[in-house]
């Protein structure tokens, strides 16, 4: 095999789905697996709809997901020149034409076409061995070029997801390669692109699968090897249908937003139609060890927002406190809470950890770490009640002196519960409210550790009401 060089090529007129996300980290990991090229190109060819944020979005997508490229991004609009030098050497060297056919008459032969029970398709009139003697390009009417799409044989090529798929020719008709105004149109540039860059495997969604014959007679009639193609199956909502907002499907960046983390992502996007044995979680490396197109189920997959949460909190539980507690700082910050006035990120993150799906969950989880909480008295009061307050006052005191660790704090709450021959969650769910402002904390004791003495007994005093 020579050196691999894949690409992806979105064209910026949204965000980066996951659909498009998918189709970039399996040209990443093909490159990657194969110690190839990985080249980002930018389609922006359409000028009305292409939009600078959405080529912010593609670029932040891919630099959140960590799929780093070798070379681009290249930006389409940038090839213009390029694209004219070739269009003119293809009319020159007669692989492409000009046609003059009017809206009006090529609206006209699709319908007798179809009247016909006809495929709707040009019919070549303006093919240079179709004109008649003397016919001269009538005035007025702006030329397009097409592409002399070759008349018989067949189009073929070996799939590596959906395995040999062949066309007629005859199926084809001849294609525009350049609009009435000279720009360049999609099919053209593709191949002018992928032949210039060198690429050697295309692995893009099977929406391309019916441009592809037509970019492979181009490719021929250029002289240039074809890559190899791989068209990726559709993503689908869970119930089946086509994904869309309300299956969860939004930009990958407002993932990152809400708390996911790319490790999950990549590893969940990688399972959709692709697999390695039984393997449910792994990393990105892994991944790059495995990765094979073959492997890719031809059948769509399936988009399954539960299963997204569960790997994300299975990777959640596999980074080191330490480096958890630094990715868990921005959310924190994002609510409002001034780190700084609580524990280390890392020892909140290591006690909520098991407790959060996704680093908004444990941040809004982490509240009472960082900002005393205020409920209203009678919340309170579900959980503070004559039966455990005496034995919450001299709770009071006690910290005051006691040694600040976990087993000295357990001990004192289990004795405080005997001498007032109540059950330890009677005063657990009371400290609870006084000082998280929830019912809902891990083991107190060490919530109580975190928070640290001072705050503690600073927060029982006020929603106990006494004298500090």
């Amino acid at each position: 095999m020579s050196a691999v060089r894949t690409r992806f090529a979105p064209s910026p007129t949204g965000l980066l789905h996951l659909g498009s996300a998918r189709t970039a980290l399996f040209a990443w990991a093909f490159a990657r697996h194969h110690g190839g090229k990985f080249i980002l190109r930018i389609e922006d060819t359409d000028v009305e709809r292409s939009t600078r944020e959405a080529v912010d979005a593609i670029l932040d997508g891919m630099r959140w997901l960590d799929l780093n490229y070798d070379e681009g991004p290249i930006y389409q609009m940038q090839r213009m020149p390029r694209y004219k030098e070739v269009l003119a050497q293809m009319l020159e060297r007669g692989l492409a034409y000009r046609c003059y056919m009017s809206a009006e008459e090529l609206d006209a032969l699709r319908a007798a076409q179809m009247a016909r029970g006809e495929k709707p398709r040009y019919d070549g009139r303006w093919r240079p061995e179709n004109l008649k003697p003397g016919q001269l390009p009538p005035a007025g009417i702006p030329p397009v070029i097409r592409f002399k799409n070759p008349l018989s044989g067949t189009v073929a090529w070996d799939d590596q997801v959906k395995g040999r798929i062949e066309i007629d020719n005859a199926e084809l008709d001849d294609l525009v390669i350049a609009r009435s105004d000279g720009t360049p149109t999609y099919n053209f540039c593709v191949v002018a692109d992928d032949i210039d860059m060198r690429i050697t495997h295309v692995i893009r969604g099977d929406d391309h699968v019916n441009n592809t014959p037509r970019q492979i007679n181009l490719m021929h009639a250029l002289g240039a090897d074809p890559p190899v193609y791989g068209h990726l199956p559709t993503v689908l909502g869970a119930d089946g249908t086509k994904l869309s907002k309300r299956h969860g499907a939004v930009g990958v960046m407002q993932y990152a937003e809400e708390g996911f983390l790319p490790e999950a992502m990549v590893n969940f996007l990688a399972r959709l139609g692709w697999s390695h044995g039984d393997d449910e979680i792994f990393d990105r490396a892994e991944l790059v060890r495995w990765f094979d197109v073959s492997h890719v189920n031809p059948a769509p997959a399936r988009f399954d927002a539960d299963k997204l949460r569960w790997l994300n909190h299975e990777h959640i539980k596999r980074l080191a406190d330490a480096e958890l507690g630094s990715r868990l700082v921005p959310y924190l910050q994002r609510s409002g809470l001034e780190v700084a006035n609580g524990p280390d990120p890392a020892t909140v993150a290591a006690l909520l950890r098991d407790r959060a799906a996704t680093l908004s969950e444990m941040a809004d989880a982490a509240r009472y770490f960082y900002a005393t909480p205020h409920l209203p008295a009678e919340k309170v009061a579900e959980q503070v009640n004559d039966a455990n307050r005496p034995a919450l006052a001299e709770l009071y005191d006690e910290f005051a002196s006691l040694d600040w660790q976990r087993d000295a704090i357990s001990a004192a709450l289990k004795a405080a519960s005997a001498r007032h021959g109540l059950k330890p969650p009677q005063i657990m769910m009371a400290l609870r409210v006084l000082v998280a402002g929830t019912p809902s904390t891990p083991a107190i004791d060490a919530v109580l550790v975190l928070l640290g003495r001072d705050a503690v007994r600073q927060r029982m005093a006020s929603g106990l009401g006494l004298q500090r």
